[in-house]
């Protein structure tokens, strides 16, 4: 069901990535290029450490414009709208603690957009493990490290 080479992105998520991407591929790797230059100006660069560190960036930007290059070839688009029947990446959902009657609503996404503070909790977390496939109604036990809490499935968005 869930690929582990795939990454689950929401549109807006895909977006933010490539404009990341494409930043690092045009702006900084010029910025970076015209800074290894500088540095090769200076004179002897085995002594010099602004291009040690110009040439250090510039490994780090090429490294994040592959990953950013092989988690949008392999993304799958969630789609955040519409009711599900059973909980499923982009799933909005509302669980209930069955000991003390809290409720919280959560948005489950992929790992790459992650963001507890703000409602979005990964597929592979404990909770979004356990909530996965489940119906409104049913409840799930989640391990945390305080101990099993149980939380019924109020509603599935």
């Amino acid at each position: 069901m869930h690929d582990s080479h795939s990454t689950y992105l929401t549109a807006e998520g895909i977006t933010k990535l490539q404009e990341e991407m494409d930043h690092l591929s045009s702006v900084r790797r010029s910025e970076i290029a015209r800074q290894i230059a500088e540095a090769k100006a200076d004179g002897d660069i085995s002594e010099n450490a602004g291009y040690e560190e110009a040439k250090n960036a510039q490994a780090f930007n090429e490294g994040r414009i592959l990953t950013l290059k092989n988690i949008l070839m392999n993304a799958i688009v969630i789609r955040e709208n519409g009711s599900k029947e059973t909980v499923d990446v982009g799933c909005k959902v509302t669980i209930r603690d069955v000991a003390f009657g809290d409720e919280e609503t959560y948005t489950i996404v992929g790992t790459t957009e992650v963001d507890p503070k703000n409602g979005r909790i990964s597929l592979k977390s404990p909770i979004g493990r356990a909530l996965m496939g489940h119906r409104i109604g049913e409840t799930v036990d989640v391990q945390t490290p305080s101990g099993g809490v149980e939380f019924e499935i109020v509603s599935i968005g």
